[in-house]
């Protein structure tokens, strides 16, 4: 399944799939903040990406962020093995199911500093999973809301990249964005 909108000449695409298949100029990993990997789509990108990935990440850990990434900032690395060149990777909030200003404006701030860092490095296309919305337990309605309003946001101010897609899991989360976008 797969839609798409066009805000400001940049298109928009909602799709189901393999986050890790995308061929775009980078993928953003829904990280935990050690960037050592975990499971869902962390892991996925970290088992298919190969050891490069972790190994940037472990020198990132050993000079930028000792303490860990913190939520709502994003890192680049090497796409190893996947077929995208880079990843950005972006801590969101855990929610456990509650929902506030402070972690909607952290998860506002994961979606736009992965764009932002897209356009520093001059990439045209960008695949982004749900974040935030699995293990973090993030209602999925809020998540996919500030997700548009971040992506707006960016589009409006920055037209540098072509495409973004948001790569979801299942035909739920692929009906919730779809609701979110389309309002």
């Amino acid at each position: 399944m797969e839609d798409q909108i066009v805000i400001n000449n940049t298109k928009v695409i909602i799709k189901i799939g393999d986050i890790t298949e995308e061929n775009v100029d980078a993928i953003v990993n829904a990280a935990n903040s050690s960037l050592m990997g975990g499971g869902g789509v962390d892991g996925a990108i970290h088992s298919k990406g190969g050891k490069h990935i972790l190994e940037e990440c472990k020198k990132l850990r050993e000079t930028i962020y000792p303490e860990g990434l913190p939520t709502g900032k994003a890192i680049i690395t090497t796409a190893g093995n996947l077929p995208s060149k880079y990843v950005i990777h972006t801590v969101g909030p855990i929610c456990n199911g509650n929902w506030n200003k402070n972690l909607e404006k952290q998860l506002y701030n994961a979606f736009y500093n992965s764009l932002e860092l897209a356009k520093g490095k001059n990439l045209k296309s960008i695949a982004i999973p749900f974040i935030s919305a699995g293990a973090y337990r993030c209602p999925k309605e809020k998540v996919a809301t500030t997700a548009k309003k971040a992506v707006i946001d960016f589009i409006k101010s920055e037209s540098s990249l072509d495409e973004i897609r948001f790569v979801l899991f299942s035909k739920e989360d692929f009906n919730i964005f779809i609701k979110s976008f389309k309002r």
